[in-house]
This record gives structure tokens, C-alpha cells and sequence, in this order.
């Protein structure tokens, strides 16, 4: 094959790139967390408290099912990075038509898996009787979609391994505006409640992926996608399910966790689910900084691993964390000072706003753990070590923090004790991270300082 006219990581200047690579990963991540995030304003503000509850009831729940391909696309990423590092083209086309055909495969099983459980899950995280029935009926529309999200999540990590962020913000831009006006008319005139909200979310979905895969199959290019050559190749396999199966695993056992957090936050109430809720889709805007960041150096390490250039590697990982403590510290200062506006955005109901603020101001200061764990973690992933990434975060953010929320809440069942147990997994998930990375990866190059 050609070679590529797409952007290497290689050589040039690392903060620059890393800086102009994730700025539409960022942008993209604004219009990826406005899909949850316009369902929550316009139900709350339009439909109420119980709307705006039953929504973010299945908050955790939906995360559970999209983590996994979140997870499963990221680990795919670094393999379509390798090879393009490498410069070898032909198994960069032959991942991507198996992991395109893989994507399509798990995702009708999890569509399917999760229209069944959907009730259960919900008994899972205690829902409240009075928003069971709209947040079962919210997330049987969600899941429908989810078909949609992951191939969109498996195709855009194919543009951003070859240095393209760009497109999947475009396409994610389009995507969102288009739910934001269907949520307004299915909500609004027409009177359709949860059900509008989901089904507008669904359609979005759709429709990104639809421009991703159209961008994949016109592009005149390496990654160029022919849907005729879609074929399932063992090794890639293989070596899909080692970079990614374990990324993805992560994500559901982290999310499933968070189901038994959410039932304790679920115990207290309406209110609190709705506060806890704002402040929780608040917090995801802070965070898209070091998602952004985050996956901009998995492509970044993956890129030179592959090009045997790990110096330079380990020069964008230390940028890149400098970069992310000021990003997310200081726009975590302010959600610290203006909370309350904050949450007014999802809801006027004067009882869930201490919950929601309470929660952003505890979050605010602690978020150096999430920016310590995420930028080593996803380091990690770029040396090919997901599954030592997933058992760390699995020790840190379920074991750890599931202990922590059992002794405690059995001491004194107080809601500030649900606060504290997310900050609680990102610290010891960041301090296992931090120490591997050092002692096990950092230490077999320490010639190269």
C-alpha cells in the first residue's frame, strides 16, 4: 500500500501536537456529553423532578453497556496505531475490517442483552417506585441505540489512530445539534416525556455513525473502508481481546460497581437522585478535558512504541499530565465557586439542590487523583498493558471502594459517605497506577533519562 498522507506523532513538537490533537477530541466531548446531558435539562425543566430522576437513575446503568465499547474501541485504537507507526498498511486494513465485523457482532448482543435486563438492572440500583416505570421505558429506548455507539466508537478511533480528530468532532457536532432540536420538539410540543428524550438520543446515534462510516468508505487513504473486505482475521482477534477486551471489562465492572453506588444514593430519595445526578453530568464536563488529553497520548505512546521511539514517549506522557492538572484543576475551581448555577441548569426544584451542590464542591478539589490515574492509565494502554490497567482500576474503584461504602454506610448511613466513596477509588486507583508505572515500565528505561 501508499504511504499515508494522515499525522504522525513521531517527530515534531509533543505539546503542540498533543495539544492540537485533543482539542477536537474536547470539542467532540462537549457534543458527546450534551446526548445525556439535553435529555436531563430539557425533562427536568420541562417534564420535573420524577423525569429528571427517572433519567438519572439509568445514568450508571447506560454507562455500563456503552464503558464496555468505550473500552473495547480504545484498546482497538492502539492496534490500529501500531501498525500505522509501523507503516504497515496491510494489517492496518485488515484490523479494521475485523474489528469493524467484531463491533457489529457484540453490539447486537449487548442491544439485545440489555432490552432484556433492563428491569433488573434497574432493581439493581434501587430504583424509586414512583420513576421505575419512565426510567425503564427511558432506558429500553436507550438501548436500542447502543447498536449505533459502539460501531460509531470503533470507526472514529480508527480517524483519531492516524492522527484525524477532527471529523469525529464534526460528526459529533451534527449528531448532538440534531438531538438537542429533536429533544426540544418530542419533549416539548409533542408531549412524549422520557420516550422522546430516549428516542431522539437514538436517532443521534445513528446518525453519527452513519457519517463516520460514510468519511471511512470515501476517504482515499490507508484506513479507507470497504464494507466487501469486512472479514473476522483470528490473530487480530486475539489481539483485539488482549489490548481490548480488558479496557472494555474495565469499563463494565467499574460502571457495575457504580450500579451499587447509585442504589445507596437511590435509598435517599427523589431529591438526592436528581442533585446527585446534576452534579454528576457537571462532573463530566470537567473531566472531558482529561478524556480529551487522555486520548490523545494512548495514540501519542502507541504511535512510538510502534515506531520504537520511546524516549519521546515518555517526553509526551510528562507533558501531557503538566497539561491536564491545568486544565481540569482550574476548570474545577470554577464549578467549585459557581455550583449552584451549575445545577439550576438541570433542575429549578429547590430540594435537590443541596445534593448536587454538596457533590461539586467535594469533587472539585479532589480531581488531581482522576488526572493522576487517567494519564498514567491510558499511558499504559499505549505499552500495551491494559489488562495490568484493568486489574488496577478494578482494585481501586470497585474492591476498594465497595469495602469503603459497606463499613462505612454500616457505621452511619449518611449520604455524604456516597460522596466520598468516588474520590476514595480514584485515589487508590491512582496511587496503584502511579506506583506501576514507575517501578515496572518507567524503571526498565531508565538509561533513556
Amino acid at each position: 500500500m501508499a504511504k499515508s498522507e494522515s499525522n504522525l506523532f513521531t517527530s515534531g513538537p509533543i505539546a503542540k501536537q498533543i495539544v492540537l490533537f485533543a482539542l477536537p477530541i474536547l470539542l467532540g466531548n462537549v457534543f458527546q456529553n450534551l446526548y445525556n446531558s439535553v435529555d436531563s435539562i430539557v425533562v427536568g425543566q420541562i417534564e420535573g423532578l420524577t423525569a429528571l430522576a427517572a433519567v438519572s437513575a439509568s445514568f450508571d446503568i447506560t454507562n455500563l453497556i456503552t464503558g464496555f465499547f468505550v473500552g473495547f474501541s480504545t484498546g482497538a485504537s492502539i492496534l490500529f496505531s501500531r501498525y500505522f507507526g509501523k507503516g504497515n498498511y496491510q494489517r492496518l486494513h485488515d484490523a479494521i475490517h475485523t474489528i469493524l465485523l467484531l463491533s457489529f457482532i457484540i453490539g447486537i448482543i449487548l442491544v439485545i442483552g440489555g432490552l432484556i435486563s433492563s428491569p433488573y438492572l434497574l432493581n439493581i440500583v434501587n430504583c424509586p417506585l414512583d420513576v421505575f416505570a419512565q426510567a425503564d421505558t427511558y432506558l429500553r429506548i436507550y438501548f436500542i441505540g447502543i447498536l449505533f455507539t459502539c460501531l460509531y466508537n470503533v470507526s472514529s478511533s480508527v480517524l483519531r489512530a492516524v492522527g484525524d480528530s477532527r471529523n469525529p468532532f464534526i460528526f459529533l457536532m451534527i449528531a448532538c445539534i440534531t438531538n438537542i432540536v429533536l429533544d426540544v420538539i418530542f419533549v416539548g410540543p409533542f408531549h412524549m416525556g422520557v420516550f422522546g428524550a430516549g428516542l431522539a438520543t437514538v436517532i443521534s446515534q445513528g446518525l453519527s455513525f452513519l457519517l463516520v462510516l460514510v468519511k471511512l468508505m470515501r476517504v482515499n487513504d490507508v484506513y479507507r473502508v470497504d464494507l466487501k473486505h469486512l472479514y473476522l482475521d483470528k490473530e487480530i482477534i486475539k489481539e483485539t481481546i488482549r489490548l481490548g477486551v480488558p479496557a472494555g471489562l474495565q469499563m463494565i465492572v467499574v460502571s457495575f460497581s457504580n450500579l451499587f453506588v447509585q442504589s445507596y444514593a437511590n435509598s435517599f430519595g427523589s431529591a438526592a437522585i436528581a442533585g446527585m445526578g446534576a452534579a454528576r453530568k457537571v462532573q463530566g464536563y470537567v473531566t472531558m478535558f482529561d478524556q480529551a488529553l487522555c486520548l490523545s497520548i494512548t495514540t501519542f505512546v502507541s504511535q512510538n512504541i510502534g515506531a520504537n521511539n520511546v524516549k519521546r514517549a515518555f517526553e509526551g506522557i510528562r507533558k501531557c499530565l503538566l497539561l491536564d492538572i491545568i486544565c481540569v484543576m482550574s476548570i474545577g475551581a470554577i464549578t467549585f465557586i459557581f455550583a449552584q448555577f451549575f445545577v439550576s441548569l438541570f433542575t429549578n426544584d429547590q430540594s435537590a439542590f443541596p445534593y448536587g451542590i454538596t457533590l461539586i464542591r467535594i469533587y472539585s478539589p479532589l480531581y488531581i487523583f482522576i488526572i493522576i490515574n487517567d494519564v498514567y492509565a491510558y499511558s499504559l494502554r499505549g505499552f500495551g498493558k491494559s489488562g495490568v490497567v484493568m486489574c488496577i482500576s478494578v482494585l481501586g474503584m470497585v474492591i476498594i471502594r465497595q469495602i469503603f461504602l459497606a463499613i462505612a454506610m454500616g457505621i452511619n448511613y449518611d449520604v455524604h459517605i456516597v460522596y466520598f466513596s468516588y474520590p476514595v477509588g480514584w485515589f487508590f486507583s491512582a496511587l496503584f497506577v502511579y506506583l506501576y508505572y514507575r517501578l515496572f515500565v518507567r524503571h526498565n528505561y531508565a538509561h533513556l533519562k
